[in-house]
């Protein structure tokens, strides 16, 4: 008896990619011109990074939109859709690593480099040589050349936004629970939550970082201590900006009516981004404005 096996769908050759990498292209050469340009009043470069996002943009919405098609009339088998999640399961372990090398940073300036720079475990002559005055301390407030800042506290905004976060998960949680249920009003209610939620926490973010340049002193190039600290910010604000983003394509497809509660693979997976995201940030507010 011959072994039965599951179709593949393979779809046809399709130009997307080629038209992505064009996209990235022009983005990375805009970018790095943007950059050398920045004095001199502006230049092409900006134009060049505007249109590689235009068609970033653009490539993005037409790919999606042939997936959902190719989903929504039934062209993936079971093992398709294992695929799928496999594919955003790596996806999200390779966003692990890219925020544990940050991590790693920040352990390795406050644990290592900071103590060694004050004379620890035998680096006296480290020490004297390289900056005499220096005081070994946590968060890192002055700068070898004479700069002072003022370290980030973790109430107010900070304390805010991890609030904010913390429900959002809850609210897409029972929006997930709902489309389960097959509850479609509460669906829409949860999930349109859930993107208010994500955009105050962009909102706020953006008036700490008015905050903390205007009144604070405490800039990208304010020592050790900034960089850490806009970089691990930073880069957390434009996941939950993308996350943010797949919310909202999700919450147009919900108004469409498309998935059920057996098939709503999409709605997992931006569900799996967004609490990955929540939890980053809580590692964020412990390492980086509490402790």
């Amino acid at each position: 008896m011959s072994q039965q096996y599951q179709k593949y769908y393979v779809p046809a050759q399709s130009g997307w990619p080629i038209i992505g990498a064009v996209a990235l292209f022009l983005i990375a050469v805009g970018a790095g011109t943007a950059v050398q340009q920045m004095n001199q009043g502006g230049g092409y470069g900006q134009w060049l990074l505007l249109a590689g996002a235009t068609l970033l943009i653009i490539m993005l919405i037409g790919w999606f939109g042939n997936v959902i098609h190719e989903s929504m009339t039934g062209l993936y088998s079971e093992q398709m859709d294992r695929s799928f999640r496999q594919g955003m399961s790596w996806f999200i372990f390779s966003e692990v690593m890219f925020f544990a090398a940050f991590f790693g940073a920040l352990f390795y300036a406050r644990m290592l480099a900071v103590p060694w720079l004050g004379g620890a475990d035998n680096n006296e002559m480290t020490h004297a040589l390289l900056w005499p005055e220096f005081s070994a301390h946590w968060p890192l407030v002055s700068m070898p050349d004479g700069g002072e800042t003022q370290a980030m506290g973790w109430h107010g905004l900070p304390l805010y936004n991890t609030i904010i976060l913390l429900i959002s998960s809850v609210t897409l949680h029972l929006a997930h629970v709902s489309l389960e249920q097959g509850k479609r009003t509460a669906l829409t209610a949860w999930l349109f939550l859930t993107i208010v939620l994500g955009i105050a926490f962009l909102f706020l973010q953006v008036e700490e970082y008015v905050h903390a340049y205007v009144e604070m002193g405490l800039t990208l190039d304010a020592g050790i201590y900034g960089n850490t600290f806009f970089l691990l910010t930073g880069f957390h604000g434009m996941h939950v900006t993308l996350g943010t983003i797949i919310l909202i394509v999700l919450f147009g497809r919900v108004l469409k009516g498309h998935f059920t509660g057996d098939q709503h693979f999409a709605f997992m997976a931006g569900s799996w981004y967004w609490h990955f995201v929540d939890v980053v940030w809580l590692c964020l507010f412990v390492f980086v404005y509490v402790i």
